[in-house]
C-alpha cells in the first residue's frame, strides 16, 4: 500500500473535543491529517447545552453523544476525575447509565461508519469507546493512543475492566506517550509489545516561541492546568505563600470542578494581588501569557506526557516540577540550571500522604525560590540548549509516525 494514499479516518473521543490534552492532542491530529490531505470524521461526547468549539472539522464531519438530560443522563464521565468542566465519575455510574452510555456511542458510532465508510478508526484512551468500537466493528483497523488517564481509570475502576479488556486486548495498534506507559499498557491490557508504539505527543511551535522576557520585579510565574489536587495546585499556592522576597507573581490558568476547585481558588485569593486567577483560556492567551512569565511550574502528582512543559520551555520559561515519567521523558538528558525537579512524594491516590505534606511543600517551596532568584538576576535562559529537544516534539513529526501506523496497520489487515 502507498503511503500517499488518501485515508479515510474515523476519530473516536469519549469526552470534550475542545479541552484537556487529549482533547488537544485529537485537534492536532485532525490538523495534521487533513494537511496530508486524508478525510476525517470525529465521534465525542459534548454537554447537550455547549457545543463543541472547533475549527479543525466541519459539523457535518461530526457526531456528538449529548451528556446531561440527553442522550445520556449524567455529565460526561471524565477520564481523570475532576475535568475543567462539570463532568461525573465512572466509579459512580449506575448500571442504568453506563447502559445509557453505551447505547448512544454504539449508535453514534454506526452512524459514522455507515456514513463515513472509514479505512481506519483512531481512537483515543484505552477505555470503554475504543473497547466498544472493536466488538462493533472487527473486520476495521482500530489503532488507539493512550493518555494516560486510561490507565489509572482501568486500576481505579476493577468492575470495568472485563468490559474494557473485552474488545482493548483486540486493538490493531496502541500508541504510547513514553517508553514506561508503553510497560504498563503490556502489563495492564493483555497486549504483545510488538502492538504497542511510542510515539510522543507535540506542541503548537508556531504559538509557543521565544520573546525578550519583562523586567523581573516581580518575578512572572504561570501555572497551567486543571484546578485540582492530582494537580498539587494547592501545595503550589501554600509553597508560595512561604516565599515572601524576591517578589513574585503567579498567573493561574485554568479550570476546574467542585470543591477541589473552590479550594484552589480560596487559596488563591488568601495571596491577595500576588496571584492573577485567569480561568480556562485559549492556546493562544497561554502562549501569550507564557511569553511574558519567567517560569512554568507543574506540581503534579499524576500525568501522562505534559505538553505544558514544552510549551513553556518553547517560550524560554525557567521550570519546576515533579519528576513524574512523563515529565522525566521530556526533561531527561537536559542537565541545565533553569530546571528544577522535585522528588514526587508518597501518594495515597492522588494526593500525598499527610504525614509527607509538609516535606514536600518545604522542597517544592525550595525549588521555586531557587528559580524565583535565578530569574530576578537573569530573566532569560539559554535556549540553545534545549532546542533539538523542542524541535523533536513538533505535531507533524508525531503525526508522521501515526500516519505510519496507520499505513502498517492496513497493510497487515489486507495481508
Amino acid at each position: 500500500m502507498e503511503k500517499q494514499k488518501k485515508l479515510k479516518i474515523l476519530h473516536l473521543l469519549s469526552q470534550r473535543p475542545d479541552s484537556t490534552g487529549s482533547g488537544f492532542y485529537l485537534q492536532a491530529m485532525l490538523r495534521e491529517s487533513s494537511l496530508c490531505n486524508h478525510e476525517n470524521f470525529l465521534v465525542a461526547g459534548i454537554q447537550s447545552d455547549q457545543p463543541a468549539d472547533l475549527d479543525c472539522i466541519g459539523k457535518d464531519r461530526c457526531e456528538f453523544v449529548k451528556f446531561f438530560d440527553a442522550d445520556v443522563s449524567c455529565q460526561i464521565p471524565g477520564m481523570s476525575d475532576v475535568m475543567p468542566y462539570e463532568s461525573s465519575r465512572f466509579c459512580n455510574l449506575s448500571p442504568d447509565v453506563l447502559n445509557e452510555y453505551l447505547y448512544s456511542f454504539t449508535e453514534k458510532i454506526k452512524t459514522a461508519v455507515s456514513v463515513f465508510k472509514p479505512d481506519i478508526i483512531h481512537s483515543h484512551h484505552l477505555w470503554i469507546v475504543s473497547s466498544l468500537a472493536r466488538q462493533l466493528f472487527p473486520a476495521i483497523p482500530i489503532v488507539t493512543t493512550c493518555h494516560g488517564t486510561d490507565l489509572r481509570q482501568f486500576q481505579n475502576c476493577p468492575h470495568l475492566q472485563e468490559m474494557v479488556l473485552k474488545g482493548c486486548s483486540k486493538l490493531d495498534a496502541v500508541m504510547a506517550l513514553y517508553e514506561t506507559q508503553k510497560e504498563d499498557i503490556i502489563n495492564l491490557y493483555n497486549l504483545p509489545s510488538d502492538k504497542i508504539f511510542v510515539v510522543g505527543a507535540g506542541f503548537n511551535e508556531k504559538l509557543f516561541t521565544l520573546t525578550p522576557k519583562p523586567d523581573p520585579d516581580p518575578v512572572q510565574l504561570v501555572y497551567a492546568g486543571k484546578l485540582s489536587y492530582a494537580k498539587g495546585v494547592p501545595w503550589l499556592l501554600r509553597a508560595l505563600s512561604k516565599i515572601d522576597s524576591p517578589s513574585w507573581q503567579l498567573h493561574l490558568v485554568g479550570s476546574g470542578s467542585g470543591e477541589e476547585r473552590d479550594y484552589c481558588l480560596k487559596l488563591a485569593k488568601s495571596l491577595g494581588d500576588r496571584v492573577v486567577i485567569h480561568g480556562a483560556v485559549s492556546q493562544k492567551e497561554l502562549a501569550q501569557i507564557m511569553k511574558q512569565s519567567h517560569i512554568f511550574v507543574l506540581p503534579s502528582f499524576y500525568e501522562g506526557l505534559p505538553l505544558v512543559l514544552l510549551e513553556g520551555l518553547a517560550s524560554g520559561c525557567r521550570i519546576v516540577a515533579t519528576d513524574l515519567p512523563g515529565i522525566s521523558e521530556i526533561l531527561g538528558g537536559i542537565h541545565a540550571d533553569f530546571i528544577s525537579l522535585v522528588k514526587t512524594p508518597r501518594l495515597d491516590i492522588d494526593v500525598p500522604y499527610h504525614e509527607d505534606e509538609d516535606l514536600f511543600e518545604k522542597k517544592l517551596a525550595h525549588a521555586l525560590k531557587t528559580q524565583i532568584s535565578a530569574s530576578y538576576q537573569n530573566p532569560c535562559i539559554d535556549i540553545s540548549l534545549i532546542r533539538d529537544k523542542i524541535a523533536s516534539y513538533s505535531w507533524a513529526g508525531v503525526f508522521n509516525k501515526v500516519q505510519n501506523i496507520y499505513f502498517n496497520v492496513l497493510k497487515s489487515s489486507n495481508n
